[in-house]
């Protein structure tokens, strides 16, 4: 009997304790409204209900989450103990590729070992596997019957059940919680231990003023570029000129102008169609955009450069990739735009209409200067957004960590570097792959910044007209 099983039983059991719970709740509740204490039924049937299917499911799941961490140990020492001593494997490793040979035999995925001892050992492994998981079965349902038992004998149009179930509510929020932010503490120390170690062999000054970019190190020291060169200028710059640049010259007009007509100028019947089908280009995966850019884009933009005689236009651009960028980012500029311009009192704009202003002059002089910290805040947040983008530069945009303002050229960004420079089997104690964490501790103080300064200017925004 496998752990699913066992776990799919003990959650209908949990549902049947449920139901038998919230029945006790409501005729209790019944009983009293039905008696003499009208108004004295502290919690709702579903609390009642709630409370019962906790009390039979938390005991039984937190015993088969213990058994699932401590019984592959107990299962592998009564394996071994079977096999003769001298067909016993001995080390740690030995032990793991024996016991990958006994599973892969019982579950039926290979007929036989290299060890001829797993051969009887699996009947013993799948024998045992069997007994324990039942008997851990057995013992999780008894403390569910238990729980669930003692927690309908609780059940009373006085008891607080409701309370109860709140506390462990706000226990699962908080654990939750603590997750997410232990996961970010998590990612940062990490980022910053593994930049401290990169900086040791890499002087930092060299890392954020050089604009030489080439991370490639040979293994032995006698070879030609083994010290490699670590200037990020190029990289700092591609990234801005593709992300902050490029594609913002693509998104803001296009963004604002696509607000400015859904909340102003569009019937109500065009918007109800226009705005879900604007926003669907968000939905679409980034390397949809990277295959649009690189066999679509990209050839049409070389053209057009040899076509006005630049010579030197590369199949992989920096135009390229930012124009798709931007047309990627247009549904972040216009939804934060759309919403800041629909929050403008509609006091102002009658006030300006009624001044005699048209309904291009409101917009000019009222709403979008009213709007503009919403709109800024909209912009900045498409920029993260942009700087982060990957796919669509290394399918478009190159690898080459040129310092050009040539927007027909090939350039990169931080994170394109970072995925070529973790793709593959690495040395995580060579300068080139600690690289790869100082670009990204970068790339994450940037955003962060960003971030945090959009997130104010739309606090104030929102404090302004609440």
């Amino acid at each position: 009997m496998s752990l699913t099983f066992i776990t799919m039983l003990l959650i209908g059991l949990g549902l049947v304790a449920f139901m038998v719970g919230r029945s006790r709740g409501a005729f209790a509740g019944a009983v009293h409204h039905g008696g003499i204490e009208i108004g004295r039924v502290h919690s709702r049937p579903n609390y009642h209900a709630a409370f019962v299917g906790l009390c039979a499911l938390t005991p039984a799941l937190l015993l088969m989450l213990a058994w699932s961490i401590a019984g592959d140990r107990l299962v592998t020492g009564e394996v071994l103990a079977s096999v003769a001593a001298a067909e016993r494997p001995t080390t740690a490793l030995d032990v793991s590729a024996f016991m990958s040979e006994v599973k892969g035999i019982a579950s039926g995925d290979q007929e036989g070992g290299f060890n001829p001892a797993t051969g009887p050992a699996a009947k013993v492994y799948a024998d045992t596997v069997g007994t324990y998981n039942l008997i851990a079965g057995g013992i999780a349902a008894a403390l569910a019957a238990i729980g669930a038992i003692w927690a309908l004998s609780k059940v009373t149009p006085q008891f607080r059940a409701r309370n109860r179930v709140e506390v462990v509510v706000m226990g699962l929020l908080i654990i939750a919680s603590l997750v997410a932010v232990l996961t970010t503490l998590g990612i940062v120390l990490s980022l910053i231990f593994e930049s401290v170690r990169f900086f040791q062999k890499v002087s930092f000054l060299e890392f954020v003023t050089g604009t030489v970019w080439s991370p490639q190190t040979a293994l032995r020291a006698d070879q030609v570029g083994s010290s490699g060169a670590f200037g990020a200028v190029p990289l700092f710059w591609g990234t801005i000129f593709i992300g902050a640049i490029i594609a913002m010259i693509v998104a803001i007009p296009l963004g604002l102008m696509t607000a400015v007509y859904l909340t102003q100028y569009a019937d109500p019947r065009v918007r109800k169609w226009l705005k879900p089908l604007l926003e669907i280009l968000a939905g679409v995966p980034t390397v949809v955009y990277g295959f649009f850019a690189a066999l679509t884009v990209a050839p049409a933009v070389r053209d057009f450069a040899l076509s006005i005689g630049i010579s030197s236009a590369s199949s992989e651009s920096a135009l390229a990739a930012g124009a798709v960028m931007g047309v990627m980012i247009i549904p972040f500029v216009s939804s934060m735009a759309d919403d800041a311009l629909t929050a403008v009192p509609q006091a102002m704009r009658d006030g300006s209409l009624a001044m005699g202003a048209t309904t291009s002059e409101t917009i000019r002089r009222v709403l979008v200067p009213a709007a503009l910290p919403g709109i800024v805040g909209g912009v900045l947040l498409a920029v993260s957004r942009a700087i982060g983008e990957t796919m669509i530069v290394v399918m478009a945009a190159g690898l080459a960590a040129n310092l050009t303002a040539n927007p027909f050229q090939s350039v990169t960004t931080v994170t394109a570097q970072i995925v070529q420079l973790l793709t593959g089997d690495q040395e995580f104690d060579s300068a080139k792959t600690l690289s790869a964490f100082a670009l990204g501790l970068v790339l994450f103080v940037i955003t962060l910044c960003l971030n945090i300064y959009a997130l104010s200017v739309v606090k104030r925004y929102r404090e302004a007209y609440e």
